[in-house]
């Protein structure tokens, strides 16, 4: 049985505008012979569709909303997916009606769909895939943002180790492969987190033949645990963004997986540059390809010591983690922020203030305390 597994799909700027139009080609270029090459073709749908009938309905949220057209449907089922992973931090963004209307038209399109239902249990069940006689399970979550279902409510189904424990061996039971695919990680980050690493293994452990990492706008490195792989981040496929050129928002890699009951998982690995200097996609050749190689090696050095991960991870998020402070501060307007974040305004943050801030987060039960209050104000 073989896969392709691509990262964030988003129908925005420039891509947009080829979608309304139905004008496809341009847009996957060279990629789509590489797609239609395998059995099963999956890729992370990070919008919901608006339109005439479920008009965008915005949630309340921190970070960007996303949306988009109907078109975008008929532009993956060209390019030659057949499977979309819909848990992700942005699903939800147009309310709940955007949210399973998106599933319902993928699936009426042929598409299969999974993370995503009309409640937890719902959101939470396991894909199921039969091809030549054996059968595939996906299980889809993602991190908690603001898109996760509850037990009441629609959405997203979210990462919880012991929810995924149970479904792993629910899928073990039920499946001849197990697919384990995660929406997650610092965005802009080209390392997972110490966590990340141990979580993925431990899902490799219980049970799943694979795990697959998007979500950080950038693509990471990999590791072969016990024989299985762990991908800890694929890049966006294709999503364009102001601003965002000949960077590591612009690069990512096509997965090909090849399960097979014999052997232990293979794996093939497509670079690519995405939403350059034009709205395409484009696969990697001579020294883009062979340098995209070699940083690939180097981020797969990294993750393979404990150590020298944790110090990376360490130094990436002091580096870049000013601004998220910023919640914490009692600034609001946007000029404001702007005047702290030169450093004309002060930092309200001493150190004692600091050691309350780390025992609501560090302490589960005081963790729990200020989620249910933070979410308790109007």
């Amino acid at each position: 049985m073989k896969l392709l597994i691509a990262g964030d799909f988003c129908d925005s700027h420039r891509v947009s505008k080829y979608i309304e139009e139905k004008n496809f080609s341009p847009v996957i270029n060279d990629c789509r012979k590489v797609i239609v090459n395998s059995d099963i073709r999956v890729v992370n749908f990070e919008f919901p569709i608006v339109d005439e009938h479920f008009p965008a309905m915005p949630i309340s949220k921190a970070g960007p909303l996303l949306k988009g057209n109907r078109n975008s449907i008929d532009f993956l089922k060209y390019a030659g997916f057949n499977v979309c992973t819909l848990a992700n931090n942005h699903i939800l963004d147009q309310g709940e009606k955007c949210c399973l209307n998106t599933k319902h038209l993928l699936e009426f399109s042929g598409i299969s769909t999974v993370g995503v239902g009309e409640n937890l249990e719902d959101a939470n069940k396991i894909l199921y895939i039969k091809h030549n006689q054996e059968t595939l399970a996906i299980i889809n979550c993602c991190e908690h943002e603001f898109s996760v279902a509850t037990h009441k409510t629609a959405g997203a189904n979210p990462l919880n180790p012991i929810q995924q424990y149970y479904k792993i061996q629910e899928a073990r039971k039920n499946a001849d492969f197990v697919l384990v695919i995660v929406h997650g990680g610092h965005e802009y980050c080209q390392l997972p987190s110490p966590r990340m690493k141990e979580l993925y293994r431990f899902f490799i452990e219980v049970g799943a033949d694979a795990v697959v990492n998007h979500h950080q706008h950038c693509f990471s490195g990999f590791e072969i645990y016990k024989g299985k792989p762990i991908f800890y981040g694929l890049g966006n496929f294709i999503f364009d963004k102001i601003g965002r050129i000949n960077s590591s928002w612009n690069e990512g890699f096509l997965l090909e997986l090849v399960f097979d009951k014999k052997d232990r998982p293979a794996y093939n690995i497509i670079p690519y540059s995405q939403c350059n200097d034009s709205p395409t996609v484009s696969l990697m050749r001579d020294d883009d390809l062979l340098n995209f190689k070699q940083r690939l090696i180097e981020l797969n050095r990294i993750i393979s010591d404990d150590e020298l991960l944790l110090k990376e991870w360490k130094r990436w998020i002091l580096d870049n983690s000013s601004y998220f402070l910023m919640a914490f501060e009692p600034y609001h307007s946007r000029i404001a922020k702007a005047l702290y974040k030169r450093g004309l305004l002060p930092s309200f943050m001493n150190k004692r203030k600091k050691m309350g801030i780390i025992n609501h987060l560090e302490c589960e039960s005081h963790l729990d305390r200020l989620r249910l209050m933070i979410n308790s104000i109007v």
